[in-house]
Parts: structure tokens; sequence; C-alpha cells
């Protein structure tokens, strides 16, 4: 019999002791979650399951160590970059998976810090948000509003289920009220972006995203061998990714996309995304940017010229990959139209 079939039949106490098991492996032995699943004889979901079934019902409690943000490579970023950084360190080599997996899992520790009683935050649905959420414990707040900051429809896919469940699961983790925004990630025209930007219920999100505390976002990027969802996920035709070809664009953050330089005004298919723009987003006092790719490095140097981060999340070889792109890369465009 399997151990999930096992599961299935024990009381409470039993699954008590297995959710025990999966957090002594994954928290003080320093197993990734899939070692662990091999372990128990489990899928890796319902490995992320146990773990945060355990740290809601007590059996684990987490103290985030203050030290990440102010020693080393963290205090080189932030004396750099302007931004309160904070560096999980891992030990390489590590997959792409296993350190989005430990950057996550700070985060998730780390946003309720950030988040509280009365405030909104507003979340930029993305791989990165999905492996935060898999970590992400309850934490219910009063009066606290989660909204959504860019549209999710594309035209393969109605796009509905994967934006608005990773809104959905976080505003639940917080007890939080939940703002949708049921538009498409990218219109097809600026026109009718700018037509539907004066729809009552649509008025009423971006009133709500403009007033935002929080920003939660990942940054997307062309170059990373593990893509974002919205370059891997049919968002995108070929005229678009000729587009940003031609415009040497490296990344994006919210779905509105930047050079190295941190320029994005005069790229055209800005005028048609649906998320806030690095000028809006700079109107929300925090913003939280969670990384953990070094082959993010120069579109995270973008995000960080276009000054749309405050606090920043990543690990120990994304930092340092960091240095070494802004020591190589070139150098941002003083007085340029996009960093205004």
């Amino acid at each position: 019999m399997s151990t999930s079939d096992r599961a299935g039949r024990m009381g409470a106490g039993a699954r008590d002791d297995l959710m025990r098991e999966a957090a002594r492996l994954y928290y003080l032995e320093d197993e990734t979650m899939e070692a662990v699943a091999r372990r128990m004889g489990q899928s890796r979901s319902t490995v992320s399951r146990m773990l945060k079934a355990a740290r809601e019902a007590g059996i684990v409690r987490i103290q985030v160590r203050d030290a990440d943000t102010t020693s080393g490579i963290a205090q080189e970023l932030t004396d750099r970059f302007g931004v309160r950084a904070h560096v999980v360190r891992v030990q390489e080599p590590l997959s792409d998976a296993e350190r989005l997996d430990r950057v996550a899992r700070f985060a998730a520790m780390t946003l309720p810090d950030w988040f509280g009683d009365g405030m909104t935050l507003g979340v930029a649905w993305g791989t990165t948000v999905s492996g935060i959420i898999a970590h992400l414990a309850n934490h219910p707040l009063e009066s606290a509003t989660v909204v959504q900051l860019n549209g999710s429809v594309s035209p393969s896919t109605t796009g509905l289920a994967f934006g608005a469940e990773q809104m959905s699961a976080i505003a639940r983790s917080f007890n939080a009220a939940l703002l949708p925004f049921p538009v498409p990630a990218f219109f097809d025209f600026p026109r009718t972006r700018e037509m539907m930007w004066q729809e009552r219920s649509v008025r009423q999100v971006l009133d709500s995203q403009a007033k935002a505390d929080v920003a939660l976002f990942g940054v997307g990027s062309i170059h990373s061998p593990m893509p974002s969802h919205v370059y891997a996920s049919g968002y995108l035709d070929e005229v678009d990714r000729r587009s940003l070809a031609t415009h040497a664009v490296v990344g994006d953050v919210c779905t509105v996309f930047m050079r190295a330089d941190g320029s994005w005004r005069d790229i055209s298919i800005n005028m048609r995304a649906s998320g806030p723009t690095p000028l809006q987003l700079r109107r929300i006092p925090r913003r939280i940017a969670v990384v953990a790719a070094p082959a993010k490095a120069i579109a995270l140097l973008a995000a960080l010229r276009a000054r749309t981060i405050t606090e920043l999340v990543l690990d120990s070889g994304t930092a340092q990959a960091l240095m070494r792109q802004a020591d190589r890369g070139p150098s941002p465009a003083r007085g340029h139209q996009g960093l205004a």
C-alpha cells in the first residue's frame, strides 16, 4: 500500500505524523521538496500540501533571520540600488525548480510582515507567485484587500483560471477581500484598452490598484531557461515576439516590457498591456520583487533601473549574477523618456 493510500485511511494522529515527517525532512534535514516526495512515496504537490498544513496546524513554527538583509552581498545590493535586499543563501549547483522553491518559501514567510490589517496588496500573477502560494500559511487579517494588478486572459485560453486562482489563494490565506481583474493580459488595440478603462467595474479595480500599500510580483525574462508564464503560455504571438526583439526588450514587470536600461515608454506593446507601468507602480509605497534565476539578472537590473522595486527577495546565486551584470552591463540612459 502506498503512503498516500495509507494516509487516506489513517486518523488525525497518523496524518500529523506524516506532516511531521515531511516537515522534519524539508526543514531540518534541508531536503528539497522533490527529495521528500521520493522518500515518502508521495507526489511533490502532496508534500507541498502537507508542509502548508503543518505550518497552519502549528507543527512548524518558522522565524526569519534578519541577518539575510544586512550581511555581505545583501548590504551591497542595498547600497548600490537603493532597495532593501533579502538574500536567501543557497548551495550551488541547484536546479531552477529548487532555487525557486527556496526563495518562494522565504517570501511566503516574510510577506505577512509587510501586509497587515486595513491594507491593500496588489499582486501580479505568474510562476514566481505560484511558488510563493505553495508555502503561504493562513494569516487572517481585518479589513484587508487583495487586488489583481494585471489581466490574465489570452487569445488561446481564457487565462481566468490561472490568474484568478492565484488571487483567490492569496486572499483566502489572509482572509482578505478580493478584487480580480478579468481583462486580457494584452489588448489587441490600444484604443480597446482605453475604452475598457472607462468602464465603472474596471475603474474600481484600477482605483484599488492605485491605492495599494504593497505590491508583490516576479520579474519576467526573455533569456531565462525557466520561461515566465507570459512567454510560455500563448500570450504573445509571433508578431509580438518580433516587436520585442526590435525594441531590444529583456524582460517585464507586471507584463510591462523594458529594455536593459530600464526604458519602457516607447515599446509599442506596452500601449496594449493591462499591467501598471513602472511610473504607476512607483506610487505604491512598498514594492516586493521576488526573483530566483541567475539568468534573469539582466531583466532584474532593468527593473531596478526603472525603480520598480523597494524590497528585493532573491537567492545568493541570482544576487551574484546581478552584481556581475551591473558591473559589465550598459549604463542607464540618463534622461531617457522611459526612466522618467
